[in-house]
């Protein structure tokens, strides 16, 4: 059953190009391999693999390619707001030889690249600026009151004209 799997699209039509296995083969492998490829055309670009219909493949490619931009819009109301009826063509466009990082990075990064900066997007991405810590690479982290380095050499927090004054002071 795992060879003639192998040799089924995602649609489930077979492509003819691989036959039933003997029994005592194992094609997990070969089957990894397909899968990666066929995720990888589906969700960052890459060629679709020999066996499988491309039309196909691309119908499903830009399926996900909608529902990405559905819950980036959702994470970045103000960003999607901003372009309008353009939203999902603006984003499928940006997104399609990327893999998804998730919807608040996927959308930071557009928000980052996109210009010119101003309005309410602008100011979406100020706020998350502002409350979070990213760096384009790695997941994006909480701004707390002070870093680890500050708490770690004991501060001191004064509120001052409603603003927060940090002073450090060395461990004792």
């Amino acid at each position: 059953m795992t060879g003639d799997l192998a040799a089924r699209p995602a649609g489930g039509h077979a492509t003819g190009d691989a036959g039933p296995r003997p029994a005592g083969e194992h094609a997990t492998g070969d089957l990894a391999a397909r899968q990666a490829a066929l995720v990888a055309a589906l969700t960052s670009g890459a060629a679709v693999p020999h066996g499988f219909d491309e039309r196909l493949v691309g119908i499903a490619r830009d399926a996900l390619l909608r529902k990405r931009a559905g819950e980036v819009a959702r994470a970045w109301p103000l960003l999607a707001a901003d372009r309008g009826d353009r939203w999902p063509a603006v984003f499928m466009e940006w997104a399609a030889a990327r893999p998804t990082n998730g919807s608040l990075r996927d959308g930071w990064d557009l928000a980052r690249s996109l210009a010119p900066r101003t309005g309410p997007a602008a100011a979406e991405l100020a706020a998350r600026e502002a409350a979070w810590r990213y760096d384009g690479i790695s997941a994006p982290v909480p701004r707390g009151r002070l870093s680890g380095w500050a708490r770690s050499v004991r501060s001191g927090a004064l509120w001052e004209s409603g603003g927060l004054w940090t002073r450090l002071r060395p461990k004792d």
